[in-house]
């Protein structure tokens, strides 16, 4: 994947909020309902999700700097030295590589003088910091932030995946590399929600127990229009300055098609309509969408509405801050 910042088009030192507004603009240029006979939109927004999924996260995006992740949020381990003991001292020294591909989690190197087998290492050293050592087994995840990971009893294995929020109302399949070095088909209930888990018995790593189980975490990725509130959506409609006073009908955009909304007559700017059913799935029930609208005035200045303006605001003044005192 390219430079999550040259997907975005930004520099390296843009803020969060310039980060933010370019996602959103790409996003609304990509987004693959805008480009159905594009057969590569789909994969353009995906490129940007990525993208935005790192450097939207202050976190993510300080790792990716630092060049502790890649740009596609995937480890680069740089090896780890472990301690190095004298002559007779019976601590070996060893050096171990760590990379993340296509056929899952691997190491290379090893010990320099008696150590056992890759686990007996890991566990001595992980033993050594209060970690998976002290239990008599280890555990190596492929490098995903740790917030990404709810703390896996057993032999358990966790790992978060990103959906689209699409994904998440019809449901799906994703393709996912485990922990484990396994790469495995999971199946997407219709329905599901931001922080859902899906656990795969039997994908875990082996332990006294037996073989424990994957955990996959589904993270809903940034959708270009609508705002996830539990099971209802919300989405910023911008409406003319002739609809907000003559009212009308306006196109509104839901995950199942566009609709028609009535905007009555003397409709002010940040109202709020509720379009029943048009919302999330959740437990047997659909959530509802809310819209709402938002007066936009032409791009280039009027002479004409200016002039109106003002004769309205001559001979009729009002003020709608009164009650602000």
């Amino acid at each position: 994947m390219r430079d999550p910042y040259e997907v975005l088009g930004v520099g390296r030192n843009a803020d969060a909020a310039a980060i933010k507004s370019a996602f959103r603009k790409l996003a609304k240029k990509l987004h693959p309902d805008a480009n159905k006979n594009d057969p590569k939109a789909a994969q353009r927004f995906a490129e940007i999700n990525s993208a935005y999924e790192i450097l939207g996260e202050e976190d993510k995006r300080k790792a990716f700097d630092r060049g502790e992740i890649d740009a596609e949020g995937k480890p680069r381990f740089q090896g780890f030295h472990g301690p190095r003991g004298g002559a007779g001292q019976g601590r070996p020294d060893f050096n171990f590589e760590f990379s993340q591909g296509p056929e899952g989690f691997r190491h290379s190197g090893g010990p320099q003088g008696g150590f056992g087998n890759f686990e007996d290492v890991l566990s001595s050293v992980l033993g050594g910091l209060g970690g998976a050592g002290r239990r008599g087994r280890s555990r190596v995840h492929s490098g995903f932030e740790p917030e990404d990971f709810a703390e896996p009893a057993g032999g358990d294995v966790a790992v978060a995946v990103t959906i689209s929020l699409a994904e998440a109302v019809a449901g799906g399949t994703r393709r996912v590399h485990l922990p484990t070095g396994k790469e495995v088909d999971v199946k997407i209930p219709a329905g599901m929600h931001d922080g859902r888990q899906i656990r795969l018995k039997g994908q875990g790593l082996p332990g006294p127990g037996g073989v424990g189980d994957a955990l996959i975490t589904l993270k809903i990725a940034p959708h270009p229009f609508f705002t996830v509130e539990g099971a209802n959506l919300r989405v910023d409609v911008p409406i003319t300055l002739y609809e907000a006073v003559l009212g009308g009908k306006v196109r509104v955009p839901t995950l199942a098609g566009a609709v028609d909304l009535n905007i009555p007559a003397g409709t002010s700017s940040g109202r709020t309509f509720r379009i029943r059913g048009k919302g999330m799935p959740s437990d047997g029930k659909t959530g509802d969408l809310l819209a709402t609208v938002n007066i936009a005035l032409p791009d280039k200045s009027d002479r004409k509405l200016e002039e109106l303006m003002q004769q309205w605001r001559d001979e009729k003044p009002y003020d709608p801050r009164a009650k602000l005192g």
